[in-house]
């Protein structure tokens, strides 16, 4: 990082002065920013003549007082405290009075920082990412004492080195990572407690929200004892039981299994360094159940996510029964789904033949009776329990024996529709994300009383669906929205508690993480009322106080401002 750092700032024109413990440190540093940058040569980022210049700008030493002459000292130490006020403290003996200090430091207390110097008004949070010479964005951490002028300053120096700056103030994790680790927290204490195995954990997360990589193999790429560091010094300063580091990655860093750097973490890598990650034996799937044979399905409901459905096994090949509450809406679905095979057409994705082929596979009814020949029926109504069982119990008294009866549900318990049937054994979850033809990613969710072969039924079709399933329990949030809604919630108190901005939020977890979006813009997308519904579903669930809703999102329902749909949410919409 320190050497990253002192190329982009070289590259900007400035002399560097580069400080290491010893002269063996030192030489290898120099090599490292001659290596980087002979990279960027052979990749024409820079001439062969920037290249001479920008390290005729650059000097590396082991002596401390060298740093006497520079306007601004940034400090890239491990990520121990004492380690670094003791450097702070000797730096401010060397330095003349108008020096900034700047800390590098990820989630150290700033404040604690300056308060072994004589000049805490002068000293700033300076916060790269990894890699410096890539990563655009920087997080410029003010405390309570630093000075508005040295904020601002050291905001318009990242800004010359072609970085986007966003302010934060002095809390745990900052921006980016007090809202990263407490996800990847979560994230590693599910995959602790059994709830669904690694594999499925990282692909929930990268194909149900357009991550670029999930929370575990992240967790191996940042380090398992740097994660549980950040999370330890998160805690000391919020006392949020989420902060607490999950046990296993105390385990692994004890065990010496680090992630990447190590060769070995949650997953196991081809070699210390590499990102090869060697399969394990897989021993479950030799016993698993032979799933019940499927050959026509029925889709209840006429919206947006019922339609999408209908279409996926339309064009798997499956005969597909569509049923609304009216004939007319049944219609109304199909003409709908016709649409949208059109535009798949139109953006030559797919061949008339196959469209006309997918639209005959499909019947329009407003009779539930119709589906007594269906092998597999799915709701995708309302999200409201009372309707969900009142459907599910009709189905009961509708459909042949040995018919897989799933509910779409994103929150609400699998079970409570299981047990207005009487056959709790034949109901399992099937969450498919919106919109359900583009989206790869179906959450398979069993309950205490679903039949292995039914859950082997739906694993089966997910195949022949081409899309991936992910295996979880029945509680709330299952896997995605289980650890996506927390991490809006984090998101929302930010701006509540007037941290943050929502556009320096958005942009630094879009910059930071390399998220699709940031967390405000997604809000917008899903809907706060909808986002409030499964916040406190997961609240009323798991109990945990960190949960409860933040009361700026109650507010804006409340108000009806409810994201995109109504024209104003967290930000304003251009409406229609």
């Amino acid at each position: 990082m320190g050497a990253g750092i002192a190329e982009i700032t070289a590259r900007s024109g400035r002399r560097v002065i580069g400080v290491e413990r010893d002269a063996a440190a030192a030489e290898a540093a120099l090599r490292r920013i001659e290596e980087s940058t002979a990279h960027s040569v052979e990749r024409s980022r820079i001439s062969a003549d920037e290249r001479a210049a920008l390290l005729a700008r650059i000097s590396v030493t082991h002596e401390l007082a060298a740093v006497a002459a520079a306007q601004l000292v940034i400090e890239e130490l491990p990520e121990e405290l004492e380690l670094k006020r003791e450097l702070f403290a000797e730096l401010d003996r060397i330095c003349p009075a108008e020096t900034v200090l700047a800390t590098g430091t990820t989630a150290l207390s700033v404040t604690r920082i300056a308060a072994a110097t004589a000049r805490p008004e002068r000293v700033v949070g300076l916060h790269f990412f990894n890699p410096a010479p890539v990563m655009e964005l920087v997080e410029v951490v003010r405390t309570v004492l630093t000075s508005a002028d040295v904020a601002e300053a050291a905001a318009g120096f990242t800004r010359d080195l072609g970085k986007s700056p966003v302010a934060a103030g002095d809390r745990p994790g900052f921006i980016v990572n007090g809202l990263l680790f407490a996800y990847l927290n979560q994230a590693a204490a599910m995959f602790e407690s059994r709830y669904a195995t690694r594999e499925d954990i990282d692909a929930a997360m990268r194909l149900g929200c357009g991550l670029p990589m999930g929370p575990l193999a992240l967790l191996d790429l940042i380090g398992v004892d740097t994660a549980k560091t950040v999370l330890e010094a998160m805690y000391a300063q919020s006392h949020d039981r989420l902060h607490a580091p999950a046990p296993i990655l105390g385990q692994l860093a004890s065990a010496g299994l680090l992630g990447r750097k190590t060769g070995r973490g949650f997953y196991t890598y081809a070699a210390p360094g590499s990102s090869q990650v060697v399969p394990e034996q897989q021993a479950a799937a030799a016993g698993r159940a032979t799933g019940r044979t499927v050959r026509s399905v029925g889709v209840c409901g006429s919206g947006t996510m019922a339609t999408g459905i209908a279409e996926v096994f339309a064009k798997a090949g499956y005969d597909v029964l569509l049923v609304a509450r009216s004939q007319e809406k049944a219609d109304r679905a199909k003409a709908a789904l016709a649409k949208s095979l059109d535009r798949m057409v139109a953006k030559g994705r797919l061949a008339e033949a196959d469209r006309d082929a997918a639209l005959a596979r499909v019947t329009g009814s407003g009779s539930l009776d119709d589906l007594a020949g269906a092998d597999l029926v799915l709701e995708a109504v309302a999200e409201d329990l009372t309707v969900k069982q009142e459907l599910f119990a009709a189905l009961d008294k509708v459909c042949r024996p040995g018919v897989v009866l799933a509910t779409t549900t994103s929150s609400l318990p699998v079970i409570r529709c299981a047990t207005a049937t009487s056959r709790p054994r034949d109901v399992v979850g099937m969450h498919f994300f919106n919109p359900a033809p583009a989206m790869r990613l179906v959450e398979v969710v069993s309950t205490v009383l679903t039949a292995e072969d039914v859950t082997a039924t739906v694993l089966e079709v997910c195949a022949s669906i081409r899309k991936h399933p992910v295996e979880c329990g029945d509680r709330a949030g299952f896997i995605v929205n289980a650890l996506l809604f927390p991490y809006l919630n984090d998101a929302v108190r930010m701006v509540e508690e007037h941290y943050a901005s929502v556009d320096d939020v958005d942009t630094a977890m879009r910059l930071g993480c390399g998220y699709p979006m940031g967390p405000f813009a997604l809000l917008d997308v899903v809907g706060l009322d909808v986002s409030l519904t499964i916040e406190k579903v997961l609240h009323g669930e798991f109990r945990e106080p960190g949960l409860a809703p933040a009361p700026l999102l109650e507010h804006l329902v409340a108000a009806g401002c409810l994201g995109r749909k109504t024209g104003r949410g967290f930000r304003d919409h251009a409406r229609g």
